[in-house]
Parts: C-alpha cells; structure tokens; sequence
C-alpha cells in the first residue's frame, strides 16, 4: 500500500534536515503541484499586465527555501507554511519594485473572503495588505500569522491548525477577527487617501 503524501512529504522532509541532499531532489516533485496552487492563489486577481506569474512565484520561493542553512522542517505544514510566507516577502519585494516606477501598485482585485470575490470588488494593494499585517502583528501575531498563511498561502483552516498548533475552531474563529480587522483598516485607509 502506498505511503500517503503527507508522511512522504514529512519523510522526505525529515531526511533533507539531516542533510541528505537527494531527499531534495525527491522532494520537488512531489510538492511542486501544491506550491503553484499556493502561488496561483496568491496572485489571483491580478490586473492585466503583472508580469509576475505563478510558475515564476514557485520557482523564487524553492530557490529560497533550498538555499537555507539547515533547515530544521517539522512536517509537511511547517514546509508550506514556511513556503507562504516566502511567497508572501516575494510579493511584497515585487509590489515594492513596482511601486518605485509607479506610485501605487495595485495587483487586482483580490478578497480576504474564502470564496471569489464579487466583480465588483475594490482592488487590494499588497503593499497596504503588507502595511496592515505588520500593524497586526504589533498586537496579536498569531492573527497576522494566520492570515498570512490562509491568505497567501492559500492553507485549509485543518493545515493551518496545524503549523500554528491550535485547533481548527480557533483558527476559524480568529480567521473571521482577521478578515474584519483588516477589512476596516483597510477600508480606513482609502477613506483617508
């Protein structure tokens, strides 16, 4: 019977932090499918004309994750936790790139919500998304934590109880404080702009 891909993945995981380099070789192709799912979220919404693509976003964040001293991966989630928060510095050294040839960068129309957005829906500047998750953070980590993970990471509410360690009604719970905490931040700084 086969081995799951979860305990595969953590497996090989496990062998790449005791330094067995073919672990990583073994490990691309299994998780590469996944990443670009993440990376495709991530940028989902993007207007006409961003040149950065998914399969670009992937390749950047492998090139990070294997460039690291000794990494110590815990399991599969800490893996694609980690991933999503490389995706997310990417995107924000990508926005603030742009930002420099223009004076606001704005990468489609994106929602805090699980689902599509509506068509209609006000575009979301990753460098104000950035600017609220590291107000966030000043007074609850664990909320910017998470969002960073579901939001561009793309993490079911079961993977992100994991890489946090808490049950998946917190994480539900704290999911909706998140959302409505950076919606009216959000909100308040176009209100102001």
């Amino acid at each position: 019977m086969p081995e799951p891909k979860g305990a595969e993945v953590t497996h090989l995981l496990h062998r790449w932090t005791r330094g067995d380099r073919s672990a990583l070789e073994s490990l691309m192709p299994v998780v590469y499918a996944e990443l670009h799912r993440m990376a495709r979220r991530s940028i989902a919404g993007e207007q006409p004309g961003h040149t950065l693509q998914a399969t670009a976003l992937v390749h950047e964040a492998y090139l990070k994750l294997v460039r690291q001293d000794r990494p110590q991966w815990k399991d599969r989630a800490h893996f694609f936790g980690v991933a999503a928060q490389m995706m997310r510095h990417i995107l924000i050294d990508y926005a603030r790139a742009a930002h420099t040839n223009k004076r606001r960068v704005m990468i489609g129309t994106v929602s805090l919500d699980d689902s599509r957005p509506p068509v209609d829906a006000a575009p979301l500047d990753f460098l104000d998304l950035h600017e609220a998750l590291e107000e966030l953070e000043t007074f609850d980590q664990q909320k910017a934590r998470l969002v960073e993970l579901r939001f561009f990471g793309g993490l079911s509410v079961e993977e992100t109880s994991e890489v946090l360690g808490i049950s998946t009604a917190t994480v539900k719970r704290e999911w909706n404080v998140a959302r409505a905490w950076l919606a009216r931040r959000l909100n308040k700084g176009v209100e102001g702009a």
